[in-house]
């Protein structure tokens, strides 16, 4: 078969390496369609697949995408592919548009939805944009991918895609992460900690979205100067999160170490994972820190309770409440065995979603 993957940009290709590594041993092409204004990650180029420059934008707003739905149909017109799988929202309207009557000649069209913008406690405004786009675009996907429970049910009960089926997320090395404690605090001398300090950790974009904020508000209400948070990302809010924890007092407490490459290590030498998000559809860090054998604080969202079990695997608290963050962190930090008895937890709730799960399952999917 002559495969097509499409994602918005070409970054997002990163999370699907062995997705196409699968398909190209079972004896199938694989061809790449997205925006290509920046490289495509090295992991992906190295599976040599040709690859499409449509000029999606990130914003379905833009003028521009009227330009990559030409493109796009020309694409798809030209090449004859068998199966068109797409990923993020933006890039998948438009391919489930330009495939609409192309679906009549047999090619199918699979979508993967990483997490629909409409959600029990959505803002109204997504429910009134999104989701009857998203309703009416089913009627032109043969395979809807869910990657959790919430969204999968939605999907079920209301959409009209030929097909429903949940997948695990993307799947994840979990091999590849350290065990907590591996990294023998190297990551936190570097921010000057004493082996006496705890270090809480978050691993995501500094947007409004990833919601960081809370955790800033929530150690500021617990005096205890041995507790610092550090952040691995890079975005938009960071001077407004810098300028937070100074007018809070706490910005000796408070580390905004920019992207890096080194999160298992970091993971490795961390006390507990805070992930504070409004919205989430599987959230592949939150995985990473499981992997890795950390207790885990996050918001108590549709997708982060399909991985945290609360009480078990950490805590979960609601996102815009700031004191009961700083409840759940005090509770952890001063419950030594509850983290390790959580992290271990952890460790074994996310083989569910592993790499060779995820596979597996899409081998079924694609009929290999």
């Amino acid at each position: 078969m002559r495969i097509l993957y499409v994602t918005t940009v070409s970054i997002t290709m990163g999370f699907f390496p062995a997705h196409i590594k699968m398909l190209q041993e079972a004896g199938h092409t694989v061809e790449l369609a997205c925006n290509l204004d920046e490289p495509t990650p090295e992991k992906v180029k190295a599976l040599g697949c040709s690859e499409h420059h449509i000029p999606f934008s990130r914003s379905p707003f833009s003028k521009g995408n009227l330009t990559a739905y030409r493109e796009l149909k020309k694409l798809l017109t030209e090449k004859h592919y068998d199966i068109v799988h797409t990923h993020t929202p933006n890039a998948s309207a438009l391919v489930r548009l330009a495939c609409r009557k192309l679906r009549k000649s047999g090619l199918r069209v699979f979508y993967t939805a990483h997490g629909f913008h409409f959600y029990n406690g959505a803002p109204i405004k997504n429910w009134l944009i999104y989701y009857p786009v998203e309703r009416l675009l089913s009627c032109w996907t043969d395979m809807l991918l869910t990657i959790n429970s919430e969204d999968h049910q939605r999907a079920i009960k209301s959409f009209y895609a030929k097909n429903t089926v949940f997948v695990p997320g993307v799947g994840m090395d979990t091999a590849q992460f350290l065990p907590v404690g591996y990294a023998s605090g190297r990551r936190s001398r570097e921010l000057g900690l004493s082996d006496a300090d705890k270090l809480l950790l978050s691993v995501g974009e500094l947007n409004t979205n990833k919601n960081h904020a809370i955790v800033i508000r929530a150690l500021a209400a617990d005096r205890d100067r041995s507790v610092h948070y550090a952040i691995c990302g890079e975005g938009s809010k960071r001077t407004e999160l810098e300028q937070l924890a100074d007018k809070l007092g706490i910005a000796e407490r408070v580390h905004i170490l920019g992207a890096r490459r080194d999160v298992a290590q970091w993971m490795a030498d961390a006390d507990i994972y805070l992930f504070p998000s409004y919205r989430e559809g599987l959230s592949v860090s939150l995985m990473e820190a499981m992997a890795s054998g950390l207790p885990v604080v996050c918001s108590d969202i549709r997708g982060n309770r399909d991985l945290v079990q609360n009480e078990k695997g950490g805590l979960l608290c609601p996102p815009g409440d700031s004191k009961a963050w700083a409840s759940a962190i005090r509770r952890l930090l001063e419950a030594r065995e509850q983290r390790a008895e959580m992290g271990r937890y952890n460790q074994r709730a996310v083989q569910a979603f592993s790499k060779e799960k995820v596979l597996e399952e899409l081998r079924t999917i694609y009929q290999i």
